[in-house]
């Protein structure tokens, strides 16, 4: 920990530089978070200048919001705070109704969504399968032949999408040694230490040899998984991971600036967590879930993939899986990498370390996008926090 300003001066100071080692802890994520290219290698996710969606603006008052914490109700500047807020777009019936910005971002200032990446393969994935070109029951085999005869044979696409396949992998983040911190080599995201050979993503996911339980079993927390699912998407799509999220989504969406991905060495995308991207293009793609995956007449993302998120997932699959004590409590399944809270009005919504989210309230066109900065990878406090505050927002615009 370092009080010393991160990244000022030519060149900055030791205490305050950032760098592959520590980029992704407290303080120094704070910075990196919004300047990883400048860290990691990426490729562009293109925007299309002549298709942006324009969002209206319709500033809502929140000062009477309150969100309830463990030491007693706090006011919603207070709750931005607590929760390490660097970015909180509020869309309601497609207007921009709450933007706040701090630690620096801006509106234009991509961060990174860490998992929340998975949700937007899913949207590819839901898109391609739309097409024809990929068939979520289809063993993974059949797009990566490499693959056969190990751990993953007789795994679908659909397994891999609901975190049910059977693969024996501890995604322990505080973990010091073993395969995870070979993972996070292997996608360029640690540097690699004295005498070790380079890897990439896809060559890690082919040594993962270990089972430990039936594909179509418990929710099973694996991001490599999601690592193999971009990959398929490339072999479906025949083209790389960035190319497509551009054609595929990020133009026909509407998107007002580029995103971008981290890659490793070879150039393969970190499709479970290297997406960056400003909040209100990220809240974009809430609001067209909201939209049933429809702009300007044009149908982007299927509507039948939409209501699968709802419609599809086992319950019990997630009460037997890794999460359940992060959200204690709530009724929850898990559905192509989108977590789902049962209720009169189900809530969609994405889930990325650090306090990265997005919740999508179809029934009441509310989209929340929110980017944060927390200090630990996965923190129940913060994230008890951050959905008692949806919930109060939830609550403020369904009165309105």
């Amino acid at each position: 920990m370092t009080d010393q300003p991160l990244m000022q001066g030519f060149p900055p100071p030791p205490a305050g530089q950032v760098t592959l080692a520590n980029w992704r802890t407290p303080p120094f994520n704070r910075w990196a978070f919004q300047h990883v290219r400048e860290i990691v290698p990426t490729a562009d996710i293109a925007n299309d200048p002549d298709r942006v969606w324009r969002l209206p603006s319709a500033p809502a008052d929140l000062s009477d919001v309150t969100v309830a914490g463990e030491g007693g109700a706090i006011d919603f500047p207070q709750f931005l705070a607590a929760t390490d807020t660097d970015a909180l777009v509020i869309l309601h019936r497609g207007r921009v109704v709450w933007e706040s910005y701090a630690n620096g971002m801006t509106a234009t200032t991509p961060h990174i969504l860490m998992s929340v990446s998975k949700s937007v393969l899913a949207v590819l994935a839901g898109i391609l399968a739309a097409r024809g070109q990929l068939d979520p029951a289809t063993p993974v085999t059949r797009y990566v032949p490499e693959l056969a005869g190990g751990a993953y044979d007789g795994a679908s696409i659909q397994h891999l999408l609901d975190m049910r396949a059977g693969i024996g992998f501890d995604e322990d983040y505080l973990a010091t040694s073993g395969p995870i911190i070979e993972y996070r080599k292997a996608q360029n995201w640690n540097p690699l230490a004295p005498g070790d050979r380079p890897s990439d993503i896809r060559s890690f996911i082919a040594t993962m040899a270990d089972r430990d339980g039936p594909h179509g079993g418990r929710f099973h927390y694996v991001s490599p998984n999601t690592d193999l699912l971009a990959w398929v998407i490339e072999r479906a799509g025949g083209a790389p991971y960035a190319e497509l999220a551009s054609r595929l989504l990020w133009q026909p969406m509407g998107a007002a600036r580029n995103a971008y991905i981290t890659v490793d060495r070879l150039g393969g995308a970190r499709g479970a967590g290297g997406i960056c991207m400003t909040a209100t293009d990220l809240a974009r793609m809430g609001q067209l879930l909201v939209q049933g995956g429809r702009r300007d007449g044009d149908q982007v993302v299927p509507e039948a993939w939409i209501d699968d998120l709802v419609a599809g997932g086992e319950r019990a699959a997630w009460d037997a899986g890794d999460f359940v004590g992060y959200f204690p409590g709530l009724p929850i399944h898990y559905r192509s990498k989108w977590y789902v809270l049962h209720g009169p009005s189900p809530l969609l919504f994405c889930v990325g370390v650090n306090g990265q989210n997005l919740f999508v309230d179809r029934a009441n066109e509310l989209v929340i996008a929110k980017l944060s900065s927390h200090a630990q990878a996965m923190d129940t406090g913060r994230i008890a926090l951050t959905m008692q505050g949806v919930d109060a927002i939830r609550r403020h615009f369904a009165a309105a």
